[in-house]
């Protein structure tokens, strides 16, 4: 009952809502989490006002639009989100949205390429951030949609794509050496909730979240010590807290661990649901990459 209060709630306060008139005549797109605002501004650039939804360290598993976040839907040209049900508690809100343009970039992906998971109602693992050649799809199908609602930039838009999709060529490579340097045996990587099964299958990680694929689930008590048994079981050195989740399940993971006799560091704080902050290197998607391989492959070491 109170979950169809809420969504007739924001229905109400949508729809009561005007649009605006575009600001200098660009397009004004709203975009949810703050890697899709990355990805949108590096390919629409000067030729649109964006605005996104979610910020640093914020949880899309967990985000609800707020009454200003619906003024800015209705007053949006074109809304870009993850889908896939990441934003779980926005799907109902976009759903009712019937007079504008939503769109999900996971559209851009073949679904037969994506890892399943029963925890989400598409089926499918909604982190698709982490495989860079999904992301590489997801800026052509940006490109596509920008040029469909402004066709007078459609060179703009393919340039802009074509040059962010050189730069995340070179990321690729960049981190594909970095991860060389890290044996095989070494790659387990133990995190807050499962993100990384992407970057895992990816980059031949062994990928174990502690709280599954959505951070809605809490570990209890069982899954704490089954999972120190797999450290201790696989000599483990290090495992990491996520920017966007609380780290007292990691930290309680760290203690039942350390209890058994197995010394396990927290190897550092990864970013998984959320870019670092604005203007700074982590504040963009390329950073972030960046980073978190670094701080991976050097506490695993």
């Amino acid at each position: 009952m109170k979950k169809q209060l809420y969504i007739i709630a924001i229905c109400l306060i949508f729809f009561s809502c005007k649009n605006e008139k575009k600001t200098n005549d660009k397009l004004n797109v709203v975009t949810t989490t703050s890697m899709i605002t990355d990805l949108v501004t590096n390919i629409g650039g000067d030729l649109i006002n964006i605005k996104g939804l979610m910020g640093s360290g914020v949880d899309p598993h967990l985000y609800k639009a707020s009454e200003g976040d619906v003024t800015k839907l209705a007053d949006a040209d074109i809304i870009f989100y993850n889908g896939l049900h990441l934003e779980g508690k926005l799907v109902e809100v976009f759903e009712k949205m019937k007079n504008k343009k939503t769109i999900a970039i996971s559209d851009a992906i073949d679904k037969n390429t994506l890892i399943g998971s029963e925890y989400f109602a598409s089926n499918y693992d909604p982190h698709i951030w982490f495989n860079i050649d999904y992301w590489k799809q997801a800026t052509q199908f940006i490109v596509k949609k920008l040029s469909e609602t402004i066709p007078e930039q459609k060179a703009t838009f393919e340039t802009n794509g074509a040059n962010y999709i050189k730069q995340l060529d070179i990321l690729k490579a960049k981190l594909t050496s970095t991860v060389e340097s890290l044996p095989e045996e070494k790659r387990i990587l133990v995190t807050a909730h499962d993100a990384f099964n992407y970057f895992g299958k990816s980059f031949k990680f062994e990928v174990v979240g502690l709280q599954g694929l959505s951070t809605a689930t809490e570990a209890g008590v069982q899954d704490v010590q089954k999972l120190s048994a797999f450290i201790i079981e696989k000599n483990v050195k290090a495992i990491f807290v996520e920017s966007s989740v609380p780290k007292r399940t990691i930290e309680a993971l760290q203690a039942a661990v350390n209890s058994k006799g197995h010394d396990v560091t927290i190897g550092g704080s990864l970013y998984s649901d959320a870019l670092g902050n604005k203007g700074t290197i982590e504040g963009t998607y390329i950073g972030m990459f960046e980073y978190n391989v670094n701080t991976i492959v050097n506490a695993l070491k």
